[in-house]
Order: structure tokens, then C-alpha cells, then sequence
């Protein structure tokens, strides 16, 4: 079942898709390593806290971790506990059966160890305000979230495939910074569930950009134009981002050079002929809009240097 707001014209494209995505879907399970989030977790280090237990209460300097590494964390968690409503936004855009809804299905079991998993380290390892953090997942759950491309196919097509790729660099990163033995064997698994979730969606979108080129390049002018986190109402977001862009884990750069120019050049956007003119109109569009992308990144990169 899809919501009734999906296009017929889409439906029939989901149709066509079926195969691909049920070719994609014995990839991903041929490759499929399940994991356990209590493995990846330092349990020796935890005591109880305050409350019903009786425990030490949370201090800031109980962390030990650096600013930018637990600020990353939060973020990332902070997206992952948006887990319920990402179920029912692809839900309703893919469907609920057949392969779609086989692959919505296992997609949403593997996400949802990631927030288990974080979470739990950052408890244990008292990283973060353990009454804050519940605050912030309430807030935002509460909020939920909903696709900024609803109804929209083949542009929710493009933002999961950018969005899974961004997620996954991001986890990279912060390992990279990390330095915490156990913290980055956790992060560096998250990493690779993101990174094979990345090639599902882009597998299919390759399939998507040969069946239909033109929808396909305007879909993805539109959604480089407005892309932005699935955190982006998350309690504490501007400030989050910010560090993550400072520390270099998840900066302008980081998007337009491991984001947007690599996913351009393996779906061939500017190397296809045979275009009519909405397909030129839209590839015009993207370029404008990787040029802009590329300045910003310039002009942030200069910043930076000149801070040092």
C-alpha cells in the first residue's frame, strides 16, 4: 500500500522499478552482517546514577571525550531517534509490499541499532547529560518529521541516496576523530550499514535515471537546491551543526566534495546525450547549483584557514 498523495504517473514507476529493487534487495542480504549494538558497548565502565538507584548524578567533566566528537554523537543520535516517522515516510512513498516493502522493512530493523547502540555508549561511558538527551529525543520525536518531497518518487529517491552517503561520511569522520578504541569499532560498523543502504538507493536511482532521465535530473536540481539533515528540527540543532562543521566532520566542503560532485559524476549527469529540453533545463540547474555549492565550500574552507 502507498499513500494516496504518490502520483499515478510514480506508481507505475515504482512498478517498473520492482526488479531492480529485488535484485538490490538479494545484494543487500547476500552482504547482510547482522550485528549486536551491547557488544559494541563498554559496560564495565557504567555505575548507576541518581534517581531510583541512588547513583552519582551526571557531571560535565564526567566526559572525557572531546567537544566536537560528543556534539557529533548527539547529532547523529538525534537523527536516528527519528526512526518512527522515517519508517512511515518511506513507507508511504515505496510502499508496504513486494520488495519495496521488504527493503522498507529491513532497512528500518538495521537503523534502528544505530540509536540502541549510540545511545547506550553515551550512557554508559557518561559522554552527555543522560537527562538531556531524553529531553531533546521526547522534544523531537514529539515533533516528528515529515519528507520536504512528499509524493514525490523520484526526488525521495535522490534525498535517501544523498542523505545514506552524507550519514555515512559523517560516522567516518567521527571515528577518524574519535580516537576511542570502542567507539570507533562501533561508529565504523554503523558506517558500513550506511554505506550498503547508500548503494541500494543508488542502484535504484541509476535504474531510475535510465528509465526516466529528465524527471530524474529535475528531481535531483530540486533536491540539491533544498537539501538539508532529516535533523533539522532536533532541539539544538544550529549549534550542533555548526560544530560539526568546524571540527570538519560535516562541513560545506564535506558536502559538496564527498557528497554531491561524487554522486554527479557516477549517475553521469553531465555526460548524457540525447536530452530533450526539460532534461537540458534541469542539468543547466544542477550545474548552476554545483557551482554555488563549490563557492560556498571555497569561501568556508578560506574561513577556516584564516582562523588557524
Amino acid at each position: 500500500m502507498r499513500a494516496p498523495e504518490v502520483e499515478r504517473e510514480d506508481v507505475g514507476l515504482l512498478t517498473e522499478l520492482e526488479p531492480v529493487v529485488a535484485r538490490a534487495l538479494d545484494a543487500h542480504f547476500r552482504g547482510a552482517d547482522d550485528w549486536y549494538p551491547h557488544r559494541y558497548v563498554p559496560w564495565t565502565l557504567g555505575r548507576d546514577y541518581d534517581g531510583v538507584l541512588g547513583g552519582e548524578p551526571w557531571a560535565p567533566e564526567q566526559g572525557v571525550m572531546e567537544s566536537a566528537v560528543r556534539d557529533a554523537l548527539l547529532h547523529n543520535l538525534l537523527s536516528e531517534d527519528n526512526l518512527p516517522s522515517y519508517h512511515r515516510v518511506i513507507a508511504e512513498l515505496f510502499g508496504r509490499d513486494g520488495a519495496w516493502g521488504t527493503w522498507v522493512n529491513r532497512w528500518t530493523v538495521e537503523e534502528d541499532r544505530h540509536g540502541t547502540a549510540i545511545r547506550d555508549y553515551l550512557i554508559v561511558t557518561r559522554t552527555a547529560d543522560p537527562v538531556a538527551m531524553e529531553d531533546a529525543r521526547r522534544l523531537h520525536m514529539q515533533t516528528g518529521y515529515d519528507s520536504d518531497y512528499r509524493g514525490d518518487v523520484l526526488a525521495g529517491l535522490v534525498y535517501v541516496t544523498l542523505q545514506e552517503l552524507a550519514t555515512r561520511i559523517s560516522y567516518r569522520n567521527i571515528k577518524r576523530i574519535s580516537g576511542e578504541p570502542v567507539c570507533v569499532a562501533l561508529l565504523q560498523r554503523i558506517a558500513q550499514d550506511e554505506n550498503r543502504h547508500m548503494l541500494f538507493y543508488r542502484r535504484v536511482l541509476e535504474a531510475a535515471m535510465e528509465l526516466q532521465p529528465e524527471r530524474t535530473l529535475g528531481a535531483l536540481a530540486t533536491v540539491v537546491a533544498t537539501f538539508r539533515s532529516p535533523a533539522h528540527g532536533a532541539p539544538d540543532f544550529p549549534r550542533l551543526s555548526m560544530s560539526m562543521s568546524r571540527s570538519g566532520i560535516y562541513s560545506p566542503v564535506t558536502h559538496h566534495t564527498e557528497v554531491l560532485a561524487p554522486v554527479m559524476r557516477h549517475l553521469r549527469v553531465f555526460d548524457r546525450t540525447g536530452l530533450g529540453a526539460d532534461g537540458e533545463e534541469a542539468r543547466d540547474r544542477l550545474a548552476v547549483l554545483l557551482r554555488a555549492s563549490e563557492a560556498q565550500a571555497r569561501r568556508f574552507a578560506g574561513h577556516v584557514h584564516s582562523a588557524l
